[in-house]
């Protein structure tokens, strides 16, 4: 029996999603892990291609994901109530277009049936960036990118 009511994320809010919708909700496209520099006067958010120590930086997979916080102890744990306060979830994450009312992107994984999809539609970060522990973070300006919207 699956756990996924059809189209959940079309009929129901992000606190109404039982604990596999959640996760299923995740396209997987690691966006969330990348490095982000916010300017102090503006609050304007930039992304970096720099990953967090755990991210897989082929797969754009957490290689740890039950145990981060013991690693990564700034990790955010996404919730219902946290994704309406995080302005630099990217506009094509999941949790992010539920709670703005609007329908999943047709490259979605819930979408095509195939995980990792967001790879080919050039969506996730995968293959994209590199891990935090290959530069120096005095240069972390140096990797600001432009593909994440």
């Amino acid at each position: 029996m699956s756990l996924l009511r059809p189209q959940f994320w079309k009929h129901y809010s992000l606190a109404q999603l039982n604990a596999a919708e959640w996760e299923a909700l995740c396209d997987g496209c690691g966006l969330c892990c990348l490095v982000k520099l916010e300017d102090e006067d503006s609050g304007q958010v930039v992304y970096t291609k720099v990953a967090c120590q755990l991210l897989d930086t082929k797969t754009a997979q957490c290689s740890n994901y039950a145990n981060r916080k013991q690693f990564v102890p700034d990790c955010l744990q996404l919730t219902p109530e946290l994704v309406p306060q995080l302005n630099w979830l990217p506009k094509t994450c999941g949790y992010k277009r539920v709670q703005l009312g609007l329908d999943l992107p047709d490259w979605h994984p819930l979408m095509t049936g195939k995980a990792q999809s967001d790879i080919p539609a050039k969506k996730s970060a995968a293959g994209r960036c590199i891990s935090e522990h290959d530069i120096d973070p005095d240069d972390i300006e140096e990797y600001v990118v432009r593909w994440v919207r």
